[in-house]
């Protein structure tokens, strides 16, 4: 990718020849991004080794294509650069770009070698003789065995992507074809980080490289808005169909930790209707290829894959990214994003998130020098409301072709006749909405610390005709506190076992857990002075806190705020479990009927509901879009 970010020169100005600024010029591009800006005069002027630190989607191929190519020798017949990456579909596209930029220049051979791939075609194209290959380290190190590729007297070598390279376990088959190389050559490594590991490969086979940084200068793109929804860790995937589905025309990748996340969130998106696949380790290439040609031609909207997985990816029109999970490396965040908002597009990078992640979500804040936007899952009305007005607004844009519609509109105002203009209209968008807006009906909030995300437990809510207050105590898991043991404290205090007592959260350092309203007072004045095992507990009324609608949890002494979220999977009986995120589970029970048995299995859509017979999803794709290669 070329850049547009400087306006200090032009690449004319880099003094690369007419042949390559032709061909510069044929893309689009005047002004060279940072990396470029830096790195190409660096490289055409000296052969002094370079290390170059910078985030993905910053123009690093051309920073060191162009100026490999401007001293290439092409009347020579030996390998003149090899350049090392470590995914296939990187490998294909530097070896495409470079192909791009040398299209006005005679006898330039590029040829791209990568595992998963028919060796004997690639020893083939060795064979024609290029100057520039590139190669992923283990194909590259099984062809040097096998002796057709030969780089003994190589000018360049190139590692791409360094850091993600070693994290992918290349270390032994890099060392051993930097050992291949000559002594006498020109190392470029460009990075988005440097670790350890990276440190140790420029110690051991760099001469007094050049340092260039450009990576804050990515941090926080104007193009691209920063976005993070709190909610409970189980209810990251309901957060992520909402989401798709508030974004009718959302064309992007879902991140996550593992292969096994990618698959398991892939085949819900895909079981629940939507135009999604997953890209990991565990698939063939042939999948692999599959997969992506797919979703370059939009027929995939969601593309769920771990970041490994998704390197190499270039796709300029891409809408979203979203952080099914934050990575443990705040840079790799940034990494993620900027897969949106290039190329002069606008882009958002969602983070799904709850709130034991504040502290990170701030550090993340911290490093990029900009702003992360709290939001709001939205509500099922607000959703059904974009839809619609989506549907709409494609309905006044599609073009007509009257000469395909006009045989069958005698027959259509035949059978429409007796419709009004009005009744007309409310039953064409029921047709394509009624499924949407009876599957979002009643559709619970599930932002954390919302009242219907707690099951009503800001202050108790109501239930089988009580009211019920919700009350913090200063105990949990770690004073090995459990439901029964909080029952029983309950009665003991209050010298009151006929007391009513609701839902019980037992969590790591306190717990919550409701009552009878009537009985308030008496709790409150019956824990006063109270201790257990030593320890002085602390009884109060849990409140809302002030300003945030019910958003928040927070203890009516001033205590710190407790956020968290339910959702619109109803809970299901007494003393089950609650795997809550980030650590060990907590203790959900409900005593003496007030238990929310609702059933139920969360958000899943119903094919072929109201509203048409398709498998897509609500039966049809209620924005009225049409769905794009479903499966």
């Amino acid at each position: 990718m070329l850049g547009h970010l400087s306006n200090m020169i032009t690449f004319k100005e880099l003094g690369l020849q007419p042949e390559i600024l032709s061909a510069v010029e044929d893309m689009g591009f005047v002004t060279p991004s940072p990396v470029q800006e830096k790195a190409i005069p660096q490289i055409l002027s000296s052969t002094q080794d370079v290390i170059a630190l910078a985030q993905t989607g910053t123009g690093k191929t051309a920073a060191f294509g162009l100026p490999i190519l401007n001293q290439l020798s092409t009347e020579s017949r030996a390998i003149q650069a090899i350049i090392l990456c470590p995914t296939r579909e990187l490998c294909l596209q530097i070896a495409k770009e470079i192909e791009s930029f040398a299209k006005y220049m005679d006898n330039v051979r590029i040829q791209a070698v990568y595992g998963g791939a028919d060796i004997t075609k690639q020893i083939r194209g060795l064979k024609d003789n290029p100057q520039i290959v590139v190669g992923t380290p283990g194909r590259t190190m099984d062809l040097i065995k096998r002796k057709a590729l030969k780089i003994n007297d190589i000018t360049w070598t190139v590692l791409d992507e360094a850091d993600e390279m070693l994290n992918m376990g290349f270390r032994d088959d890099i060392d051993t074809i930097l050992e291949t190389t000559p002594s006498e050559k020109q190392t470029l490594l460009f990075s988005a980080t440097m670790p350890n590991e990276v440190r140790r490969i420029a110690s051991e086979y760099m001469n007094s490289p050049v340092e260039i940084s450009v990576s804050k200068t990515n941090m926080a793109s104007k193009n691209i808005e920063h976005h993070v929804y709190m909610v409970r860790a189980n209810d990251r995937y309901l957060a992520l169909k909402r989401l798709a589905d508030y974004y009718p025309n959302i064309y992007g990748i879902i991140f996550c930790r593992t292969r096994r996340e990618a698959k398991e969130v892939s085949d819900k998106l895909i079981q629940d209707g939507y135009n999604a696949d997953a890209l990991h380790g565990d698939l063939s290439q042939s999948q692999r290829d599959s997969v992506m040609d797919k979703f370059r031609s939009q027929n995939i909207q969601l593309l769920v894959a771990t970041d490994v997985a998704a390197r190499g990816i270039d796709i300029n029109e891409l809408t979203h990214v979203i952080n099914y999970n934050l990575p443990d490396d705040p840079e790799v965040y940034v990494h993620r994003s900027g897969r949106t908002g290039r190329a002069g597009n606008s882009g958002i990078s969602i983070i799904i998130s709850h709130s034991r992640e504040g502290r990170r979500i701030k550090e993340l804040e911290r490093m990029m020098s900009g702003k992360i936007e709290a939001k709001e899952i939205p509500s099922g009305e607000e959703i059904c409301e974009k839809r619609l007005y989506t549907l709409i607004e494609k309905i006044q844009n599609i073009e007509v072709n009257h000469e395909q519609i006009d045989p069958y509109m005698e027959a259509v105002n035949e059978k429409l006749a007796g419709l009004d203009r009005d009744e007309l209209l409310k039953r064409f968008v029921s047709v394509e909405f009624n499924a949407f807006i009876e599957y979002y009906k009643n559709a619970k909030d599930i932002n954390a610390g919302s009242s219907d995300s707690s099951d009503d437990r800001q202050r108790g809510g109501r239930r089988n005709g009580r009211d019920f207050s919700r009350f913090f105590i200063n105990i949990g898991q770690k004073h090995n506190l459990r439901v029964p043991n909080l029952i029983g404290l309950i009665n003991e205090q209050t010298r009151n076992r006929n007391i009513e007592i609701g839902k019980i959260e037992i969590l790591r350092n306190f717990s919550f857990f409701e009552v009878d309203t009537q009985f308030e007072g008496l709790v409150l004045e019956s824990f006063k002075d109270a201790n257990r095992d030593g320890v002085e507990l602390d009884v109060q009324i849990s409140k809302p806190e002030p300003g945030r609608g019910g958003s928040s949890d927070r203890r009516s002494g001033g205590g710190g705020s407790d956020r968290r979220s339910g959702g619109d999977r109803p809970f299901r009986g007494g003393g089950s479990s609650d795997r809550r995120s980030g650590g060990g589970s907590g203790e959900r029970s409900s005593y003496r009927g007030s238990s929310d048995r609702n059933g139920g299995s969360g958000e899943r859509r119903s094919s072929g509901s109201t509203g048409g017979g398709d498998r897509s999803r609500y039966g049809r794709d209620s924005g009225g879009s049409k769905q794009r290669g479903g499966r």
